[in-house]
């Protein structure tokens, strides 16, 4: 089966400056401590106006249940609310974890999405379940747990679905069954920090998403697999791949590495099956008392590309020249809105960035 992933406008664009390639933004509505989910889903509302004002080429959002930490459950319920509140940015799934779903219902989401606002979704599609088991057998309501070896399966007939069609023998095929409105043109990433989102997107001629930020030595070699083994489509004649990291920019280094912080014990305490929300920048750095918590902190931290607006330009200039992403998507743990706004528009200034014309 053969999926158009390109659609004219989901070409770079314009406007990226001295950007080492695109850049965009992935969001996972984190909700710090004391606050409301429903303010953490007004934040992102926020975060995708600022960053397509700043110039960002994509702003994607996370699926993520039960975690305390997200408000984003239902990433196409949200993306249907931003692509109304902005009005050229790109928006997509950063993803969508198929497991969790029925093909045909993501396909029907998300060519209604494409079909609204035309030349405007991504649909990232990932493996894993986005929460504990018990609730990804809560999402599913069956007997036994599936697992994820059906992911390619699920990927296959998402594509389907959407517009590649199914062979004549099939089920779907004898039985008429479609998606209305289809979306052949809609582009679809595999998302992934380890070899099997990399084996998918490369068997099946797709664009891979390298989870860079959940981490970083397994994305790497995700990155080469890909490459190594990409079979190329009718759509997409090249491997493309697009790397996320996490970000953290201030103007002083030391304030950069207290907001990162934050992110690096929210992560600590998630490790640790400790089911809360971000702490506060001013409080996370005392919540990593022993040595191991310490330890933790720092190696997350390293992982960072944090500091101030010259040092990441840096930061991201290395992981292109390592990786040779064709695009770099940028996510950030600060936990203070006002604060997560400053550290993008910080990056986008550093490289001159444009936005849409007003």
């Amino acid at each position: 089966m053969q999926h158009d992933v390109s659609h004219p406008s989901d070409r770079p664009a314009d406007g990226q400056g001295t950007a080492p390639a695109p850049l965009s933004v992935l969001d996972l509505t984190l909700v710090r401590e004391g606050q409301a989910p429903a303010q953490a889903l007004r934040d992102t509302v926020a975060l995708a106006r600022s960053a397509e004002r700043h110039g960002f080429r994509r702003f994607w959002v996370a699926e993520h249940h039960s975690f305390p930490a997200s408000g984003s459950p239902a990433p196409a319920v949200l993306l249907a609310h931003l692509a109304g509140a902005t009005g050229t940015i790109r928006l997509g799934s950063g993803g969508v974890m198929l497991t969790n779903h029925a093909p045909l219902v993501v396909a029907e989401q998300f060519g209604v999405l494409e079909a609204l606002h035309p030349g405007r979704i991504d649909l990232g599609l990932g493996r894993s379940p986005g929460g504990l088991s018990s609730v990804a057998r809560a999402l599913r309501r069956a007997p036994e747990d599936p697992g994820t070896d059906t992911f390619p399966s699920l990927v296959e007939e998402v594509l389907g679905f959407l517009g590649s069609g199914f062979p004549a023998d099939h089920p779907y095929s004898r039985d008429r069954v479609h998606v209305v409105p289809a979306a052949p043109g809609l582009p679809v990433w595999i998302l992934g920090s380890g070899t099997t989102g990399a084996q998918v997107a490369a068997r099946l001629g797709l664009p891979f998403a390298a989870a860079y930020h959940i981490n970083p030595a397994q994305a790497l070699r995700a990155v080469d697999l890909y490459r190594s083994g990409f079979r190329p489509s009718a759509a997409l004649p090249e491997p493309r791949v697009m790397v996320s990291v996490n970000v953290t920019c201030a103007p002083e280094a030391a304030e950069a590495a207290r907001l990162a912080t934050a992110g690096a014990v929210m992560m600590m305490r998630a490790r640790q099956g400790v089911q809360s929300a971000v702490p506060g920048a001013d409080t996370a750095s005392g919540l990593a008392r022993t040595p191991e918590e310490r330890e933790f902190v720092d190696g997350w931290l390293g992982t960072v590309v944090h500091g101030t607006p010259g040092t990441v330009r840096a930061g991201l200039a290395a992981l292109h020249a390592r990786t040779g992403a064709d695009e770099l998507m940028l996510t950030s743990l600060i936990p203070d809105l006002a604060e997560r706004e400053r550290s993008y528009a910080l990056v986008a200034a550093e490289f001159g960035l444009s936005g849409p014309a007003r």
